[in-house]
């Protein structure tokens, strides 16, 4: 008699792809490297963004020196701005902000800083800093062939804002946004808005967030 055997269920000896303890333990390493290097990098941006700029001095009266215009009627609010630099449309957008409510009550001037080799009228400046800048109702945009103004009113960051009353009295001088690139309420702004409405005390300063005049120059 025929004896006819069932099929095994051993009789695919083909070996079957498994993870062994060692490669688990490579790719958890690898995944928690990967994570530190974001961490790292997340954490070295923001401490970017809230690093401000180096701390200056603004004079106390309005510099009898500036080519500047002043009513002596009115408060004069000066931005000093580079035009390459990617923080400073945050500070426009703020200055936008404040000339809404202050359009005609206060005369605002935003000034490029520019390469003293770089002839007068050169596209150099053209950037979407000095078209923001000149898209605001009620102010008026220069170059700042050299950083003469910059150094007159005692500017070294890009975005530093200084406020002069009517009597040309210094008011307020520093930043207005909270960080770099940070367009939003903010406490410096909320200041400068108050001292505009002619709120009284000494000269308020205000960390700047931008960067250098002098090392975005090649931007």
């Amino acid at each position: 008699m025929r004896v006819v055997h069932a099929p095994s269920h051993h009789a695919d000896a083909r070996p079957r792809p498994t993870w062994s303890v060692a490669a688990n333990r490579v790719i958890v390493a690898a995944v928690g490297v990967w994570l530190a290097g974001v961490v790292v990098v997340m954490a070295s941006l923001w401490r970017y963004k809230l690093e401000p700029g180096a701390e200056a001095a603004s004079p106390v009266t309005w510099p009898a020196e500036s080519g500047l215009a002043r009513l002596p009627h009115l408060p004069t609010l000066v931005v000093i701005a580079h035009p390459r630099c990617p923080c400073t449309l945050a500070t426009l957008a703020e200055l936008r902000e404040i000339m809404s409510s202050w359009d005609r009550r206060a005369v605002a001037h935003v000034v490029f800083w520019t390469p003293s080799d770089v002839p007068a009228g050169a596209a150099w400046s053209v950037s979407a800093a000095w078209t923001a800048a000149a898209s605001i109702p009620g102010v008026r945009t220069s170059a700042d062939p050299g950083g003469a103004e910059a150094r007159r009113f005692g500017a070294l960051t890009s975005g530093h804002v200084v406020l002069y009353d009517a009597e040309g009295r210094l008011r307020f001088s520093g930043g207005i946004t909270s960080a770099r690139g940070h367009a939003g309420d903010n406490s410096a702004r909320d200041l400068l808005l108050s001292l505009l409405g002619g709120a009284g005390g000494p000269p308020v300063s205000a960390p700047v967030f931008g960067c250098s005049l002098e090392d975005a120059k090649g931007r």
